[in-house]
């Protein structure tokens, strides 16, 4: 009768639970039983386990075996348990000393050969064994360096069950075949990176260089559209979410593409929250173990509700707001979006997190993005062009602008409506705007400001200062709000809309500091659009008045501002 145990992690959304694998040996018919809530992939390690043990050139004991996962209460799914379980198994027949393993944390698959492939979401398994305190871990070689990310955590990467034992029982270490030539991929790479999984989302792989980097779109490629800039600017800096309103082909999407590389990098803490994501989403590049830079995913309207949010068959997976986790979110033709799959995203909007309930267990995945919203003002995309033949009937566009409800734009602080690029800026007689790695510098600097003037409190950007902070910490200066205070009253702002007017202005970019909304710093600190033609009505519900208010800011940025409802989307058409 032999005994023994090693430790491995099971994975319920990006968290992660030890799980001690219990190896028990008795005498009897030789049998493998497998218990503690495995699922089919983990079932199936049974004859993975053995074929691998053989193979290593190590002898499978002939007694009844019984291998238990506990706490059995925890789903547990995957390949990733196979190492674990090799070990106890081996530990329990005495080839290899039950007290080595006790303590050790083991990840990864294992093959019919004895090679230890690679599995998904190593970087937060290692960091709950981090946290529950493992201090030594064993994982596949290719994802060694995932696992050093982890401080005060003594990695050893294996490629083979051989090497394994070699270590734990002080011998000769073997040396493998070595891996294919240059340029050929890695077969053992199959299982780590999930086919599609990234395009299935829209998400852009993040680049190592910066701002700077020639290998991303740069935001002097847009032509004209010097208010929507500016608006995106304001956005970055704040953190607040933007929704563009405007024709087709007057460069939302361009505008779009460009707002990650404006973007701060990620600090160490907020790296280490992405790449948790991303590992277990499976779209981690191999040879990036670390996100540096602010991811972006841009879902196609036609995704489904579980595929935003998360979801899917068993323990649900991570859907776009996850994958967008401090980044960008971009949803292009916004309008065209299921209804049900755009309420699904108040709730995240708000919390910075999502928690997904199924039969299987209930998942809390991180979600605190950015949204970028883009839409027609109507299906043929020419109602708000004056003279440019709109045949699609009012009701229609009603219609058309209800896919967006209210509850989900009194979330967007900031919309702009942008306008058709001129000849003038479209043949470059204006001039090219600036940079990205200009705009990049002021937004950096701005988030610095935001971070000292944060720094005693447990906020880092504006937009997610509450309202109460607001009205009484940094209240802002003596008619800043006024417009705002007078549709609040009229019932065109809601009581969460306006806690988005006071929080959205700045400091400006290219301002010295400030602790409030101030006139100089922005037109409006909730919505903005550029100036309108001559005699051109804004789209607009029974009982709104054509009203435009501007200031010096925004006489010289060339906008005018209105509320936020009146863009034709939201409540109050």
């Amino acid at each position: 009768m032999g005994f023994a145990r090693a430790c491995s992690v099971a994975l319920v959304g990006v968290e992660g639970v030890v799980v001690e694998v219990q190896a028990d040996l008795e005498p009897g018919v030789a049998a493998f039983t497998l218990v503690g809530l495995p699922d089919k992939t983990l079932v199936e390690s049974r004859d993975r386990v053995r074929a691998a043990v053989v193979n290593s050139g190590a002898a499978w004991p002939q007694k009844k075996l019984t291998v238990g996962l506990s706490p059995a209460s925890v789903p547990k799914s995957g390949a990733g348990f196979d190492m674990a379980v090799a070990a106890a198994v081996l530990g329990a027949a005495e080839v290899v000393d039950p007290a080595a393993i006790a303590d050790l944390v083991l990840i990864g698959e294992l093959g019919l050969d004895g090679r230890v492939r690679p599995v998904r979401g190593i970087l937060p398994a290692v960091l709950a064994a981090a946290e529950a305190g493992y201090r030594q871990v064993v994982v596949p070689q290719q994802c060694a360096a995932e696992a050093t990310l982890v401080p005060d955590v003594s990695v050893l990467g294996v490629r083979s069950l051989r090497q394994l034992i070699a270590v734990l029982t002080d011998g000769v270490v073997p040396e493998e075949d070595p891996p294919d030539p240059p340029g050929r991929p890695d077969p053992m790479l199959a299982g780590l990176v999930v086919p599609g999984a990234g395009l299935g989302t829209g998400l852009a792989r993040g680049s190592a260089g910066g701002a700077d980097s020639p290998d991303h779109p740069d935001l002097s490629d847009v032509a004209g559209q010097y208010g929507a800039r500016r608006a995106l600017e304001v956005a970055a800096s704040g953190g607040h979410h933007l929704f563009l309103s405007g024709p087709p082909g007057a460069g939302k999407t361009m505008l779009a593409e460009r707002l990650p590389w404006i973007l701060p990098p990620l600090t160490r803490q907020d790296s280490l929250e992405v790449t948790a994501v991303h590992s277990v989403a499976g779209i981690l590049p191999p040879g990036e173990p670390l996100v540096g830079r602010p991811p972006y995913c841009a879902p196609h309207h036609s995704a489904t509700m579980q595929s935003l949010v998360g979801g899917g068959a068993g323990v649900p997976r991570p859907g776009a707001v996850s994958l967008a986790h401090r980044g960008v979110l971009f949803l292009d033709e916004a309008a065209e979006f299921s209804t049900k799959a755009l309420d699904a995203l108040r709730q995240p909007l708000e919390s910075g997190h999502v928690v997904i309930a199924r039969a299987a267990g209930v998942v809390r995945l991180p979600a605190r993005f950015l949204m970028l919203l883009a839409a027609n003002p109507c299906p043929c995309g020419r109602h708000s062009l004056q003279g440019a033949g709109c045949d699609c009937p009012a009701s229609v566009v009603r219609r058309y602008q209800a896919r967006l409800s209210g509850p989900l734009l009194d979330r967007v602080d900031l919309r702009v409506e942008v306008e058709p690029v001129t000849r003038s800026d479209l043949l470059g007689r204006g001039g090219r705007g600036e940079s990205t790695a200009v705009v990049a510098d002021r937004v950096r600097e701005a988030r610095d400001r935001a971070g000292a003037r944060l720094a005693d409190t447990p906020w880092r950007l504006n937009a997610e200062v509450p309202g109460h902070e607001l009205r009484t910490r940094w209240p802002a200066e003596p008619g800043a709000l006024a417009q705002a205070e007078r549709d609040l009253e009229r019932g065109l702002l809601t009581a969460g809309g306006w806690t988005g007017c006071c929080g959205s202005p700045g400091p400006s970019p290219t301002s010295g500091g400030g602790t409030g909304p101030e006139r100089r710093m922005w037109p409006s600190p909730w919505s903005c659009a550029p100036e309108s033609p001559a005699g051109r009505r804004w789209p607009r519900g029974p009982g709104h008045e054509r009203r435009r208010t501007g200031s010096r800011t925004g006489a010289r940025a060339g906008v005018r501002t209105h509320p936020r409802v009146r863009s034709g989307f939201g409540p109050g058409r």
